[in-house]
């Protein structure tokens, strides 16, 4: 397959999810299929029957309030009371879990059940010290325990400690060289080291031996992609949604790969039902927003990047691009909170100052910036452009200097941003003409990675002036 060992990672707060959820119900599962070796009468393998059924449709209070039903000796049992915490932590009442499992290893201090139950709790409570130290701890008593080896594997990948994560993942293949979560760990470390054959040939191995599993087809549509192969992506990425229809993740990816062959359309369609799933993950409202805005759907752009810097308030790049939505709008006002908390968020980013300020001096009066940019002239460095820009629109003076300090400048980049602060200052300040001229300098720069340039384009159009508005 492979013909160049290139590798790109789509995207790499994507890359860090690990499927822990999926992780924990389907340890539960495994439990409950041990469970039916041990439960002799029909009336209790019926009962375990209905919570195996609940289980499937993560129904987890109903598969809890199942075991009320059982008899008690059967409640008693290590086995049944383990199989109960670990659904308690597929609920995420993890209190409740970690009772159960400490008054096991109360009696039976060397249970690793119990102890996974507790390294569980604190993955899903965020207690990753606590999280380490019980899945150590399971090792001490059994060095070769798969589970707690892939999920301390899985914990250095995330941390990119690629080598520790190799030995782990090694150390779970050679317990059992057929083990899924194993065999795509140890498939991602390669992917990292950019050794594309080797990770190709035990993602290969992981889809033979677990054709009904979607990891292995998504990680090996990641390989693919990475490489350029984004028609074998697709097909991979394809399966693994015939298999998991209502994989977010997977939707994402795929999204991500119809993007790079340029099916804008498509790809919108596959963000949108990631959404759908689950509204509360960020990811695919960053390109789902992106596309609208690119297609014009301002108000669909908007609502995305809205939700998005709800759930994502340190991803300052969605306060710039809705900071950019609404000033097409004219919401001056609006457009001044978004670029403000840009600027909280990335406080050396002195352009969101800038956009701040002269939005908010077109919502009212052309003073009112004047606190906020003296707290932000004290940060700026003396001899930057980003300080008199600053400098200018603070004291409403000086306007001469600066379009010198432009003329001299030689980044065309530098120099474009510049030229549109000044147009727009000229524009508040009454001087139109004056503005206009500058806004077309700004276009003749073509500096089109900037959002100045991106803001300058609509300027233009709206008042009928430049080439892309002809």
């Amino acid at each position: 397959m492979y013909g160049r060992p290139a590798e790109k990672s789509l995207c790499f707060l994507a890359d860090k999810r690990l499927y822990p959820p999926r992780a924990v119900i389907f340890f539960s599962l495994i439990l409950l299929l041990s469970a039916s070796v041990f439960c002799q009468e029909s009336n209790t393998q019926a009962v375990f029957n209905e919570i195996s059924g609940y289980l499937s449709q993560r129904n987890f209070a109903s598969a809890l309030e199942l075991f009320n039903s059982l008899p008690p000796e059967e409640t008693e049992k290590t086995e049944v009371r383990i199989m109960r915490a670990v659904i308690l932590n597929s609920a995420g009442r993890t209190t409740d879990s970690r009772r159960i499992a400490n008054d096991i290893l109360a009696v039976q201090s060397n249970n690793t059940d119990a102890l996974m139950v507790l390294a569980d709790a604190a993955m899903i409570d965020n207690r990753d010290r606590d999280r380490r130290n019980f899945l150590e701890r399971i090792l001490s008593i059994n060095p070769a325990h798969v589970r707690a080896l892939n999920d301390l594997g899985n914990i250095s990948l995330g941390n990119r400690n690629l080598r520790v994560a190799a030995g782990y993942f090694d150390r779970a293949l050679a317990a059992d060289p057929d083990n899924g979560e194993a065999l795509v760990g140890r498939a991602s470390v390669y992917r990292y080291n950019r050794e594309p054959r080797n990770a190709e040939r035990l993602l290969n191995h992981a889809i033979t031996i677990h054709p009904d599993w979607a990891r292995p087809l998504h990680e090996r549509a990641r390989l693919y992609n990475g490489a350029g192969f984004l028609n074998d992506a697709l097909d991979d990425l394809n399966d693994a949604l015939h298999i998991e229809p209502d994989n977010y993740w997977v939707l994402v990816d795929r999204g991500l790969v119809l993007m790079e062959m340029n099916n804008r359309t498509l790809a919108l369609v596959d963000f949108n039902r990631a959404i759908d799933i689950d509204p509360n993950i960020f990811m695919a409202y960053v390109y789902s927003a992106g596309l609208k805005d690119e297609a014009g759907d301002y108000e669909g752009a908007e609502r995305d990047y809205i939700t998005l810097t709800r759930l994502r308030p340190d991803y300052y790049f969605g306060f710039e691009a809705l900071g950019v939505i609404r000033m097409r709008n004219r919401q001056w006002a609006g457009a001044r909170d978004a670029f403000l908390d840009a600027y909280r968020q990335a406080p050396r980013e002195y352009n969101y100052a800038i956009l701040a300020a002269l939005n908010w001096m077109r919502a009212g009066r052309q003073t009112d910036p004047r606190q906020f940019l003296a707290q932000v002239i004290r940060t700026a460095p003396r001899d930057s452009m980003d300080y008199a820009i600053l400098r200018m629109l603070h004291d409403l003076n000086g306007d001469a200097d600066v379009a010198i300090r432009i003329e001299r400048e030689t980044n065309i980049y530098t120099k474009s941003r510049m030229l549109f602060y000044l147009a727009s200052y000229y524009d508040i300040r009454g001087s139109v003409n004056l503005a206009n001229r500058y806004y077309m300098m700004v276009q003749e720069l073509d500096a089109v990675a900037s959002i100045e340039w991106r803001i300058n384009e609509f300027v233009l159009a709206q008042r009928g002036l430049g080439l892309r508005a002809q």
